[in-house]
């Protein structure tokens, strides 16, 4: 029996040494250089403008809530609207420092400057413009093979369960 606490213990320090090897990680920040070349990296990638909707799209989520609370105030609810979009291209400089600093941290500063290299050639700036369409295609072709696996698959199961005696399905 005295198994069990010993276990515990151990199980309860893994867990606590656990828990501040990864509070220590994710307070290191990487370094200026690694986000300047993370930045330069989504740039050329062109992966920075994708987050920038999510800024107007909260400013449009919280207006139309404004306005289902009081559709009254229509006017000075467009205004505010109107000062928030104002701010927008401070507040996508911030956005976009953030996710700098994701690829940052994911990233070596030796690996950034390799994939920015990469990005910059020939065949980096064809995956760029090629990438979007393959993306599509491969969704489209991924979507029809599921739906055909899906109907395989219930007619294999319907004949299973018929073989069994179930005739409702």
């Amino acid at each position: 029996m005295i198994v069990r606490p010993i276990a515990r213990a151990i199980g309860a320090t893994v867990i606590a040494w656990l828990a501040l090897t990864y509070s220590a990680q994710a307070q290191q920040q990487p370094s200026p250089a690694a986000v300047a070349l993370a930045t330069q990296l989504l740039e050329v990638k062109g992966g920075l403008a994708a987050f920038d909707p999510a800024i107007d799209g909260v400013i449009s989520h919280h207006k139309s809530i404004m306005l289902q609370i009081n559709p009254n105030l229509t006017k000075d609810i467009d205004a505010t609207s109107a000062m928030m979009r104002a701010d927008v291209v401070a507040k996508r400089a911030e956005l976009h420092r953030e996710v700098a600093i994701g690829y940052a941290s994911a990233f070596s500063e030796q690996d950034l400057k390799d994939l920015l290299a990469f990005y910059k050639t020939p065949l980096g700036k064809k995956l760029v413009e090629a990438e979007p369409k393959a993306g599509q295609e491969s969704t489209k072709r991924a979507q029809e093979w599921v739906e055909k696996y899906a109907e395989a698959t219930m007619e294999k199961m319907r004949a299973e369960m018929k073989k069994r005696g179930h005739t409702e399905f």
